[in-house]
């Protein structure tokens, strides 16, 4: 492959446009494409721009276990066929996966179902040192029940029988019951990266389409994505309310363009090392006893009889 810093440089700049200020309202499709606009990326360097990434994630994935002082919980939400799963395989290369959780959620069970809408992603929380996954999230109660409120009515909450009794600020009660949780979380030692994989409609179009002309890939496909699609422009309405009201400083989102599958997975590692690297994650110090030894513990081990 040539030579091309000038693309990792171009790189570099074009990730601090995908963060979401805290306290600005955007608008997903005036402030955010869902393309990236330096098409001279090779196929060959879009791959070795990811083995970059990831091979740094990985190195400070030993540096979090070792110190077991943070976790961190990476969040994927997009649309259908965007590319959370292969986001997900492809940022788990290479890492150990005896440090890493990952979660994907599907519709809730009667268990869950009988707690409230937080208690399951309570329950699958990474623990210190561990790297946590979501593949969809918390985020569903605010998205998902918000296009099909009658989904609403499986929670069989208080006052909350029909669609007409859903209260016109519930949506907003929970999103600011999501920024206290993940606030909690926060101030635990969780480092909270969240993913919005901002795909085009015709995008998808092409991806479901494939879906159903490779016979391979056939069991991709689902006939709600098509009744999904038919509610398009809610789910971006609802994205985007989502989005501004809770990227936070302690949790911040990232609009990552996901037309192109390379460049959104190696944005997404990227990102997550740069903002890693934020904190102080480091190997434990040695102990002064070992340091003080060295010379005696290298002699021994040297000297001694292969048994």
């Amino acid at each position: 492959m040539k030579k091309r810093t000038d693309i990792r440089q171009w790189f570099e700049q074009y990730l601090h446009t995908l963060r979401v200020k805290p306290g600005k309202k955007v608008n997903l499709r005036k402030d955010f494409a869902t393309d990236y606009d330096h098409k001279a990326l090779t196929k060959e360097e879009g791959e070795a721009l990811l083995k970059e990434g990831l091979a740094h994630v990985a190195q400070m994935q030993d540096k979090l276990y070792a110190q077991d002082k943070y976790s961190v919980l990476i969040v994927l939400q997009a649309m259908d066929a965007a590319g959370k799963d292969g986001a997900v395989k492809h940022v788990l290369t290479g890492l150990n996966p005896s440090g890493v959780k990952v979660t994907s959620f599907k519709t809730p069970s009667k268990e869950e179902l009988d707690h409230d809408y937080l208690w399951r992603h309570y329950k699958a929380l990474p623990a210190r040192g561990e790297i946590g996954i979501f593949n969809r999230s918390h985020y569903e109660n605010v998205l998902v029940t918000r296009v099909h409120p009658e989904y609403l009515l499986n929670e069989n909450l208080p006052g909350m029988d029909t669609v007409k009794d859903v209260p016109a600020d519930l949506w907003q009660q929970r999103f600011e019951q999501i920024n206290n949780f993940e606030k909690h979380l926060a101030e635990n030692g969780t480092i909270i990266l969240k993913f919005f994989l901002h795909i085009s409609k015709e995008e998808q179009r092409q991806r479901l389409l494939r879906r159903l002309n490779k016979k391979s890939h056939n069991w991709k496909f689902s006939p709600a994505d098509l009744d999904e699609r038919g509610y398009w422009e809610d789910y971006q309405k609802y994205y985007e309310e989502a989005i501004n009201n809770t990227s936070k400083p302690h949790a911040p989102w990232y609009a990552i363009p996901a037309d192109d599958k390379k460049a959104a997975r190696y944005l997404v590692a990227k990102t997550i090392y740069d903002e890693l690297l934020k904190y102080d994650i480091r190997e434990p110090e040695v102990d002064d006893e070992v340091i003080e030894n060295i010379n005696l513990y290298k002699r021994k081990l040297s000297t001694e009889e292969p048994g």
